[in-house]
């Protein structure tokens, strides 16, 4: 029998603010155990919390990106428990009146384009950190009530590698908004994945195993790539699964049974007394309307379609953004866009990178790699002079055309000059010759390099070839 697979994300990312969610504390990560507190994070008697708006923001901006709904109003709720990193003994969340809902994102999958739904992007508080030692375990409270958005996707992914694709992009879009760093390594983002089997076939959905520690998304990919089978040999051998949350070992690459899964009831949800429910008006709306950016997918297509770059370029300019939007900058007046890209991509990044340079430092316009581009195009200089011009752009910053005439690098097209130069590589080369007129094409590129060499560079490597095939001919 035949099975399928359904898979739903719950991801939680810190946002990129300067303080906690209710209080001044600083958001910041790698002070000191317990030094970034206060009563109010801390969970003391008496203190009161503040809603910190530039998280509000944020939250509503995530929601625009996934092309979600701005609630009109929000209020934030209690999720009662009793965990020790959880220092109030409540969390304090959103629950039926989220902050954002009903969204969705494409991202690339298999060739294609591929769409998951999002039920909601809510707004919370991260807990603290755990440490266990040899005789005693402690809490570091730095982290608890950093402002945290959980995204949850609906039940519409299929396989590990789509939930690794699905991830990806997330976390593309959410640094390109400028709503968290996402930086795996100091725990920014944490995904929770719930995942069931059924028959093909089958409408009703099978139990719901929700999984918890990945600490990455290829860890993520991985607790899948064990679990679904796991499942799928419970169920063919007519076994039973219950709703459970189970616990990703990295290191021995197994789930483990923690306990069994809460709903909704077990949390004793019921609205925060302390903090006023939200409802934005149209000008608070407007102000994160205006920091909407284009997103990565969106990007990558209009590099595609606008400049006829090949996927490959695309995507380095969307994982590089200053560096594509100065290909952007040189790409509106060049006739070869593509000539332009490959000069950014293979010559002005490596160099950038070998001399440890910023594009802000760059003594050149654009511009200048438009001009570069037009002298080559046009039979001025050859490839190889255009290398020597670029090295010399990036010391001095002078113009393509500058460099040109002060040193004489012009190409030589002349045909008559070109003649003397390839008579010469003929006469001083017989063996060439001879392996060229006994067939083998390849050596006329030998013969090409002399004349090259003889010219200092300067020959026209097209005008070059013809002339020495019909001074070759029998």
């Amino acid at each position: 029998m035949e099975y399928e697979v359904t898979i739903g994300l719950e991801t939680h990312v810190q946002l990129k603010t300067q303080s906690k969610m209710w209080c001044g504390c600083a958001n910041a990560f790698g002070a000191d155990p317990n030094t970034n507190v206060c009563p109010v994070c801390l969970g003391l008697p008496g203190v009161l919390p503040v809603a910190n708006e530039a998280a509000l923001r944020l939250t509503a901006l995530t929601g625009l990106l996934l092309n979600g709904t701005i609630s009109r109003y929000a209020k934030f709720d209690r999720k009662n428990y009793f965990y020790p990193d959880a220092p109030k003994n409540y969390q304090i969340t959103q629950y039926d009146k989220p902050s954002t809902s009903h969204g969705f994102l494409d991202f690339e999958f298999q060739g294609g384009i591929s769409r998951i739904q999002i039920t909601r992007a809510h707004l919370e508080e991260d807990v603290g950190k755990n440490f266990h030692f040899d005789r005693f375990s402690g809490v570091d409270f730095n982290r608890a009530g950093v402002p945290l958005l959980e995204i949850v996707s609906e039940p519409e992914i299929t396989s590990a590698d789509m939930a690794y694709a699905y991830l990806n992009a997330l976390k593309e879009l959410l640094t390109y908004g400028g709503i968290s760093d996402c930086d795996m390594e100091k725990g920014m983002v944490r995904c929770d994945v719930n995942v069931s089997v059924r028959p093909k076939g089958q409408i009703a959905l099978g139990s719901k195993i929700e999984i918890k520690n990945m600490n990455s998304f290829s860890g993520a990919r991985r607790a899948l790539e064990y679990e679904i089978p796991r499942q799928i040999g419970v169920v063919s051998k007519g076994g039973k699964l219950l709703q459970e949350t189970r616990r990703w070992d990295d290191e021995s690459g197994i789930t483990e049974s923690m306990r069994s899964k809460e709903q909704a009831h077990d949390y004793r949800y019921f609205p925060e007394p302390d903090l006023m429910p939200f409802s934005p008006d149209d000008s608070w709306i407007a102000e994160v309307k205006s920091r909407v950016v284009e997103l990565p997918l969106a990007r990558k297509q209009r590099f595609i379609r606008d400049y006829d770059l090949p996927s490959s370029d695309a995507q380095t300019f969307v994982w590089d953004v200053p560096l594509g939007n100065y290909f952007l900058l040189a790409a509106q007046k060049a006739k070869s866009p593509k000539a332009v890209a490959n000069w950014v991509i293979n010559n002005l990044r490596a160099r950038l990178t070998e001399t440890q340079t910023t594009l802000e430092e760059l003594k050149f316009p654009p511009e200048a790699l438009v001009e570069l581009t037009g002298l080559v195009d046009s039979g001025i200089i050859s490839t190889k002079i255009a290398q020597e011009i670029f090295a010399e752009m990036f010391h001095s910053g002078e113009s393509p055309t500058a460099i040109v005439a002060k040193k004489g690098l012009s190409q030589i097209s002349d045909t008559d000059e070109l003649g003397r130069y390839c008579d010469e590589a003929i006469l001083v080369n017989p063996k060439s010759v001879e392996d060229y007129r006994s067939g083998k094409i390849a050596a006329l590129n030998s013969l090409k390099g002399q004349v090259m060499k003889l010219s200092k560079g300067k020959a026209n490597p097209n005008l070059v070839g013809e002339l020495l095939a019909k001074k070759l001919q029998p």
